[in-house]
Protein backbone atom coordinates (compact mmCIF):
# COMPACT_ATOMS: atom_id res chain seq x y z
CA UNK A 1 0.00 0.00 0.00
CA UNK A 2 1.02 3.15 -0.86
CA UNK A 3 0.20 6.22 1.60
CA UNK A 4 -0.16 9.72 0.15
CA UNK A 5 -0.17 12.75 2.91
CA UNK A 6 -1.55 16.41 2.31
CA UNK A 7 -2.89 19.06 4.27
CA UNK A 8 -5.92 19.65 2.05
CA UNK A 9 -6.79 16.22 1.69
CA UNK A 10 -9.73 17.27 -1.06
CA UNK A 11 -7.42 19.19 -3.38
CA UNK A 12 -4.73 16.13 -2.83
CA UNK A 13 -7.38 13.22 -3.72
CA UNK A 14 -8.78 15.37 -6.48
CA UNK A 15 -5.21 15.66 -8.22
CA UNK A 16 -4.65 12.15 -7.76
CA UNK A 17 -8.20 11.22 -9.43
CA UNK A 18 -7.60 13.44 -12.07
CA UNK A 19 -4.39 11.96 -12.88
CA UNK A 20 -5.67 8.63 -13.13
CA UNK A 21 -8.56 9.81 -15.07
CA UNK A 22 -5.86 10.74 -17.80
CA UNK A 23 -4.20 7.87 -18.20
CA UNK A 24 -7.74 6.00 -19.21
CA UNK A 25 -10.04 6.71 -21.86
CA UNK A 26 -12.70 5.15 -21.01
CA UNK A 27 -12.65 5.57 -17.75
CA UNK A 28 -14.20 3.20 -15.51
CA UNK A 29 -14.48 4.33 -11.68
CA UNK A 30 -16.56 3.62 -8.90
CA UNK A 31 -17.17 6.05 -6.48
CA UNK A 32 -17.87 5.50 -2.92
CA UNK A 33 -20.26 7.47 0.06
CA UNK A 34 -19.01 9.82 3.19
CA UNK A 35 -18.72 13.23 3.95
CA UNK A 36 -14.43 12.90 3.16
CA UNK A 37 -15.62 11.56 -0.59
CA UNK A 38 -18.19 14.13 -0.62
CA UNK A 39 -15.67 16.98 -0.36
CA UNK A 40 -13.13 15.53 -3.08
CA UNK A 41 -16.11 15.33 -5.27
CA UNK A 42 -17.00 18.93 -5.04
CA UNK A 43 -13.08 19.67 -5.91
CA UNK A 44 -13.04 17.53 -8.39
CA UNK A 45 -16.16 19.05 -10.18
CA UNK A 46 -13.90 22.39 -10.29
CA UNK A 47 -11.43 20.63 -12.51
CA UNK A 48 -11.67 20.57 -16.46
CA UNK A 49 -11.34 16.69 -17.40
CA UNK A 50 -12.77 14.68 -20.10
CA UNK A 51 -15.50 14.04 -18.27
CA UNK A 52 -17.11 12.28 -21.91
CA UNK A 53 -14.98 9.12 -21.30
CA UNK A 54 -15.97 8.56 -17.69
CA UNK A 55 -17.93 5.47 -16.63
CA UNK A 56 -19.50 5.54 -13.07
CA UNK A 57 -20.28 3.24 -10.63
CA UNK A 58 -20.47 3.16 -7.06
CA UNK A 59 -18.49 0.53 -4.91
CA UNK A 60 -21.39 0.23 -2.48
CA UNK A 61 -25.02 1.64 -1.59
CA UNK A 62 -27.82 1.48 0.98
CA UNK A 63 -31.46 0.18 0.04
CA UNK A 64 -32.86 3.68 0.24
CA UNK A 65 -34.51 5.78 -3.14
CA UNK A 66 -31.59 7.63 -4.94
CA UNK A 67 -32.74 10.99 -3.71
CA UNK A 68 -32.78 9.52 0.46
CA UNK A 69 -30.37 11.88 2.41
CA UNK A 70 -28.62 8.04 3.00
CA UNK A 71 -28.05 6.93 -0.59
CA UNK A 72 -24.59 7.15 -1.94
CA UNK A 73 -25.66 7.97 -5.42
CA UNK A 74 -27.50 11.22 -4.28
CA UNK A 75 -24.48 12.31 -2.34
CA UNK A 76 -22.59 12.18 -5.72
CA UNK A 77 -24.96 13.36 -7.72
CA UNK A 78 -25.12 16.55 -5.51
CA UNK A 79 -21.49 16.93 -5.42
CA UNK A 80 -20.09 15.79 -8.76
CA UNK A 81 -22.11 14.25 -11.23
CA UNK A 82 -24.53 17.16 -11.81
CA UNK A 83 -21.83 19.62 -12.14
CA UNK A 84 -19.88 18.35 -14.90
CA UNK A 85 -20.88 16.47 -18.06
CA UNK A 86 -20.46 13.37 -17.62
CA UNK A 87 -23.03 11.58 -20.07
CA UNK A 88 -25.99 9.87 -18.18
CA UNK A 89 -26.01 6.27 -19.91
CA UNK A 90 -22.61 6.15 -18.29
CA UNK A 91 -23.74 6.30 -15.54
CA UNK A 92 -25.03 3.14 -13.44
CA UNK A 93 -26.24 2.67 -9.91
CA UNK A 94 -26.01 0.11 -7.91
CA UNK A 95 -30.02 -0.69 -7.62
CA UNK A 96 -29.44 -4.75 -7.67
CA UNK A 97 -27.01 -7.04 -7.25
CA UNK A 98 -27.61 -7.94 -11.14
CA UNK A 99 -26.11 -4.85 -12.11
CA UNK A 100 -23.47 -5.32 -15.43
CA UNK A 101 -20.07 -4.28 -14.04
CA UNK A 102 -16.94 -3.47 -16.43
CA UNK A 103 -14.03 -6.63 -16.72
CA UNK A 104 -12.09 -4.49 -14.72
CA UNK A 105 -12.21 -1.15 -13.17
CA UNK A 106 -9.33 1.59 -13.92
CA UNK A 107 -10.26 3.07 -9.89
CA UNK A 108 -12.34 2.08 -7.22
CA UNK A 109 -12.78 4.79 -4.35
CA UNK A 110 -13.33 3.62 -1.02
CA UNK A 111 -13.62 4.95 2.72
CA UNK A 112 -12.56 3.11 5.88
CA UNK A 113 -15.27 3.20 8.85
CA UNK A 114 -14.45 3.00 12.76
CA UNK A 115 -14.45 -0.83 12.58
CA UNK A 116 -12.04 -0.82 9.65
CA UNK A 117 -14.92 -1.42 7.20
CA UNK A 118 -15.16 -0.47 3.34
CA UNK A 119 -17.52 -0.23 1.13
CA UNK A 120 -20.04 -2.23 2.82
CA UNK A 121 -17.64 -5.25 4.12
CA UNK A 122 -18.01 -5.32 7.81
CA UNK A 123 -15.90 -7.36 10.13
CA UNK A 124 -17.17 -10.98 10.74
CA UNK A 125 -20.01 -10.38 8.00
CA UNK A 126 -20.51 -13.35 5.51
CA UNK A 127 -19.71 -10.64 2.62
CA UNK A 128 -16.34 -11.32 3.36
CA UNK A 129 -15.72 -14.22 1.94
CA UNK A 130 -18.27 -13.71 -1.37
CA UNK A 131 -17.15 -14.62 -4.74
CA UNK A 132 -19.82 -13.12 -6.29
CA UNK A 133 -19.10 -9.60 -7.68
CA UNK A 134 -21.87 -8.05 -5.68
CA UNK A 135 -23.72 -9.02 -2.70
CA UNK A 136 -26.56 -7.43 -0.52
CA UNK A 137 -25.75 -6.79 3.44
CA UNK A 138 -28.37 -7.39 5.34
CA UNK A 139 -27.64 -6.02 8.79
CA UNK A 140 -24.33 -3.94 8.36
CA UNK A 141 -22.39 -3.14 11.69
CA UNK A 142 -22.64 0.61 11.77
CA UNK A 143 -25.42 3.12 11.22
CA UNK A 144 -27.11 4.27 8.81
CA UNK A 145 -29.11 0.31 9.42
CA UNK A 146 -30.44 0.48 6.02
CA UNK A 147 -29.43 -3.27 3.87
CA UNK A 148 -26.53 -2.14 1.58
CA UNK A 149 -25.77 -3.69 -1.38
CA UNK A 150 -21.67 -3.85 -1.90
CA UNK A 151 -18.56 -4.88 -4.31
CA UNK A 152 -16.80 -7.85 -2.65
CA UNK A 153 -12.86 -8.37 -2.91
CA UNK A 154 -12.71 -9.86 -5.87
CA UNK A 155 -13.94 -6.85 -7.64
CA UNK A 156 -11.96 -4.44 -5.59
CA UNK A 157 -8.72 -6.69 -5.59
CA UNK A 158 -9.44 -6.89 -9.06
CA UNK A 159 -9.45 -3.16 -9.95
CA UNK A 160 -6.21 -1.64 -11.45
CA UNK A 161 -6.47 0.84 -8.67
CA UNK A 162 -8.30 1.53 -5.33
CA UNK A 163 -7.81 4.73 -3.42
CA UNK A 164 -9.01 5.49 0.46
CA UNK A 165 -9.86 8.70 1.20
CA UNK A 166 -9.59 9.18 4.65
CA UNK A 167 -9.49 12.18 6.61
CA UNK A 168 -9.42 13.34 10.43
CA UNK A 169 -7.91 12.09 13.46
CA UNK A 170 -10.54 9.91 14.74
CA UNK A 171 -9.55 7.95 11.77
CA UNK A 172 -5.84 7.90 12.72
CA UNK A 173 -5.83 5.07 14.95
CA UNK A 174 -7.79 2.58 12.10
CA UNK A 175 -5.24 3.65 9.40
CA UNK A 176 -2.37 2.66 11.63
CA UNK A 177 -4.23 -0.55 12.10
CA UNK A 178 -4.74 -1.17 8.28
CA UNK A 179 -1.99 -0.13 6.86
CA UNK A 180 0.09 -2.28 9.46
CA UNK A 181 -1.42 -5.13 7.81
CA UNK A 182 -4.14 -5.96 10.58
CA UNK A 183 -5.81 -8.45 8.62
CA UNK A 184 -9.29 -8.44 10.69
CA UNK A 185 -9.80 -5.15 9.41
CA UNK A 186 -11.67 -5.38 6.24
CA UNK A 187 -9.83 -2.56 4.62
CA UNK A 188 -6.77 -4.26 5.28
CA UNK A 189 -8.05 -6.91 2.96
CA UNK A 190 -7.93 -4.86 -0.12
CA UNK A 191 -4.84 -5.54 -2.35
CA UNK A 192 -5.23 -3.78 -5.79
CA UNK A 193 -2.29 -3.92 -8.15
CA UNK A 194 -1.93 0.08 -7.04
CA UNK A 195 -3.67 0.61 -3.53
CA UNK A 196 -3.00 4.23 -2.36
CA UNK A 197 -4.39 5.59 0.75
CA UNK A 198 -4.73 9.30 0.55
CA UNK A 199 -5.05 11.15 4.12
CA UNK A 200 -5.05 14.64 5.67
CA UNK A 201 -2.37 15.22 8.28
CA UNK A 202 -4.58 14.66 11.18
CA UNK A 203 -5.53 11.02 9.94
CA UNK A 204 -1.93 10.18 8.82
CA UNK A 205 -0.29 7.15 11.06
CA UNK A 206 2.59 7.68 13.17
CA UNK A 207 1.86 11.27 13.45
CA UNK A 208 1.61 12.60 16.66
CA UNK A 209 0.51 16.42 17.81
Amino acid sequence: MQLLVGSDLAELAAGWIAGRASAFSPFRIALAGGGTPGRVYERLAELDLDWAAWHVWWSDEREVPPDHDDSNERLARRALLDRVPVPEEQVHSLRSTEVELPERFDLVLLGVGPDGHCASLFPGDPALEATDPVVRVPEPGLPPLHPRLTFTYPVLNGARATAFLVGGEEKRAIAERVLAGDESLPAARVRAPLTVWLTDEAAAPHRRR
